[in-house]
């Protein structure tokens, strides 16, 4: 029993770097404004097969962490939104210069 609670350790944390470089990529595609669809799917997919994993590892009692440190991903800087320039006193009420006749 012990050696199954091992390889659905090692399945999950392989999961876990799999997931994160899928996520990654669809990110990727995202800032790309490509279809991502196909990838969010198998990201789906994982989530759903780690759910079963965990469940399982849950029932046979192990309830240690699995840490994951060999893979990071740097957040992504948020969007950078124009800023419309703010309307002042001197633009709305600045003298009209007229051609006199």
């Amino acid at each position: 029993m012990d050696n199954r609670i091992n390889d659905i350790r090692r399945t999950i944390r392989a999961l876990r770097v799999s997931m994160r470089e899928a996520e990654a990529i669809m990110h990727e595609q995202i800032n790309r404004d490509e279809d991502c669809s196909f990838v969010a799917q198998e990201v789906i997919k994982m989530r759903s097969v780690m759910s079963g994993l965990v469940k399982e590892r849950t029932a046979l009692g192990d309830n240690e962490p699995i840490l994951v440190n060999s893979f990071f991903i740097p957040r992504r800087r948020p969007t950078r939104k124009p800023v419309a320039a703010a309307p002042t006193v001197e633009s709305v009420f600045r003298p009209r210069l007229v051609a006199r006749v």
